[in-house]
């Protein structure tokens, strides 16, 4: 096999991945190394729960890299009870929410999809994307786990030890509900202030995932159950167990939504699933799960990651994976995101934006604990700009060893390197490009051949996909008022309020078009005229007072030319505009 990097060149998979490989071959020696992620298609799936998936296939990756073969499940969550119709759902309305509390593989698809259910319909969506980013993994579906009887074995013990659960779980029933809690001064000895901090804190978390704000099968009269039947009429999971015998496995419910009451026996019963708490560390055994990271949101005291870990020990005889807590990943001017909230940003949006290795250097240059924003405002440019700074730093040898580790791994995987684009124009040259032209092809490919006249460009695909992800940030995220729009005709009457100053930095620059007409040519030109004009060499090295000169120009040339006092990288500009209409607009 091969070996790890050294300690202190080890970026943070490979440090996993070395304690993943070592935890895997002392509970199963020969075995493959199992990694696991766990997502709920009960909307559209999120930038923030790809960071589920992201952290453990990294790791996996690196494992792979080393010539071992590791499985990364997926487990699909598709048999969790629909919780609430999310906002700004295409294709869905308020009647959805009949559906609340049936699994989420029963509920219909939003009006319109190619898919059987709600669960698949939102599943295709990450599963594409995931293709997309090189994401290797097994899907299982929870909801075919369930109904083919696979996990019959575990539930019928996790019924028989339904008191050991509940025992392990009351350890943790220390929360209660914040308006008593405050009004009897808190729990604890706490302060109402104080607990009103801590019970918001916890509920903001649990509001963050489905399942983490499941209950855990406890308050039932008749005793605590670690199961929950889906009502044989109306298929919900409002339903109460009033009693169970372990020796024939009879057991007996009531539907508090419709209720139908049914005696079942669950040695040959498929309609239900445990819950969360249970379901959980069940998993871990069943699969014999090494590495499984956890949101914020299942890591708390008592929450589902804790609860879970002495669950699986000490009713399941199995072993809590590793478990790195990652903190949320956040979207340039929006708060923590929350599937059921509507408008937030999946994947495949970024991915509509975004080329797949910048996508996943996001995820791989930052610890699992660090949280980070993705750009979708103009941010985009300066995250690109960074990326093809450590492109060339690669390319040259200067790179830090783990950035040159964080690169790797987004450029490529086990399996082979991305696609990526054959001529990576700067993405902002291209997105300003798209602006002025609309996405018209000839006129891009002649601003573009421009840029280098001694190595032109001769093909548009030569800057593709790159081009195509620029063309949709500025198409799609970019508002109507902050598009660039060259100007029909030119400004007279601010060409004609001029000062002889004014009028002299256009006759420069308009006779320097020429001789400079290349994208280095027009930057020296922009920057220089000013230096001209103040007496100075076109290389000098710019002052304060010289500064504020250039300011004033640039902001005169994208008034005459945008009508605006900024706008894209003037030399850029030009040459999207053209010398002939340059010249027109400048008053030549």
């Amino acid at each position: 096999m091969a070996q790890s990097q050294s300690s202190t060149e080890a970026d943070w998979v490979s440090r996993f991945a070395d304690d993943v490989i070592a935890e895997s071959e002392r509970r199963a020696p020969g075995k493959p190394v199992v990694v696991a992620s766990g997502l709920s298609p009960s909307g559209p799936i999120h930038l923030g729960n790809l960071r589920e998936v992201m952290t453990p296939h990294l790791v996996a990756d690196e494992i792979r890299r080393r010539g071992y073969t590791v499985r990364h499940l997926i487990s699909w969550d598709d048999y969790d009870r629909y919780r609430k119709v999310p906002n700004g759902v295409p294709g869905t309305d308020e009647s959805w929410a009949e559906h609340i509390g049936k699994p989420l593989t029963s509920v219909p698809a939003p009006a319109g999809s190619a898919y059987p259910n709600w669960a698949e319909h939102f599943k295709a969506a990450m599963t594409a994307a995931l293709g997309e980013l090189g994401v290797e993994f097994e899907g299982i579906s929870q909801t075919e786990k369930y109904t083919s009887g696979a996990y019959r074995e575990q539930i019928l013990h996790a019924m028989k030890h339904r008191a050991d659960i509940d025992a392990v779980l009351d350890r943790y029933r220390t929360k209660k509900d914040p308006a008593d809690a405050a009004a009897k001064g808190g729990k604890g000895g706490k302060k109402p202030q104080q607990q009103k901090k801590v019970d918001e804190a916890e509920l903001a978390a649990e509001a963050g995932s489905g399942a983490a704000s499941e209950d855990d099968g406890s308050g039932g009269s008749a005793g605590y159950f670690p199961y929950k039947p889906y009502c044989g009429n109306c298929e919900k999971d409002l339903t109460t167990v009033t009693s169970y015998d372990d020796d024939s496995t009879e057991l007996n419910y009531t539907c508090t939504s419709c209720g139908f009451a049914e005696t079942v026996r669950l040695n040959e019963f498929n309609r239900g699933k445990l819950v969360w708490k249970v379901d959980w560390p069940m998993r871990w055994a069943y699969e014999g799960v090494v590495f499984e990271p956890s949101g914020v949101d299942h890591s708390s005291p008592g929450s589902s990651f804790v609860v879970g870990g002495q669950i699986v020990r000490e009713v399941f005889g199995g072993a809590q994976p590793i478990g790195p807590m990652y903190a949320f990943v956040g979207i340039s001017g929006m708060a923590k995101m929350s599937s059921s909230k509507g408008g937030v940003p999946t994947p495949a949006d970024a991915l509509k934006i975004m080329e797949a290795p910048l996508l996943r250097w996001l995820y791989a240059r930052r610890k699992p604990n660090q949280s980070f924003k993705i750009a979708f405002d103009q941010e985009i440019q300066r995250l690109y700009d960074e990326w093809d700074s450590l492109v060339r730093k690669v390319a040259d040898g200067s790179v830090l060893p783990a950035d040159a580790a964080a690169y790797s791994r987004a450029v490529g995987t086990a399996a082979g390197e991305l696609p990526r684009t054959p001529r990576p124009l700067s993405y902002r040259t291209l997105a300003s490009v798209v602006d002025i032209t609309a996405g018209h092809d000839e006129q891009t490919l002649r601003i573009l051949s421009e840029l280098d006249p001694e190595n032109p460009l001769t093909s548009l695909d030569e800057v593709r996909p790159r081009l195509d992800r620029a063309e949709n940030w500025i198409t799609t995220q970019v508002p109507a008022e902050a598009r660039t729009i060259v100007r029909d005709e030119p400004d007279k009457e601010l060409l004609g309020s001029l000062d002889d100053q004014g009028r002299e930095s256009l006759r420069l620059l308009l006779e320097g078009l020429d001789s400079h007409w290349s994208l280095d040519g027009l930057t020296t030109l922009v920057y220089g005229v000013p230096k001209v004009l103040a007496g100075l060499e076109p290389d000098a090295k710019p002052t304060p007072e010289l500064k504020v000169a250039q300011r004033s120009f640039f902001a005169l040339l994208y008034r005459l030319l945008v009508s605006r006092d900024t706008g894209p990288r003037l030399p850029t500009l030009l040459l999207a505009v053209g010398a002939d209409r340059v010249r027109r607009l400048l008053g030549a």
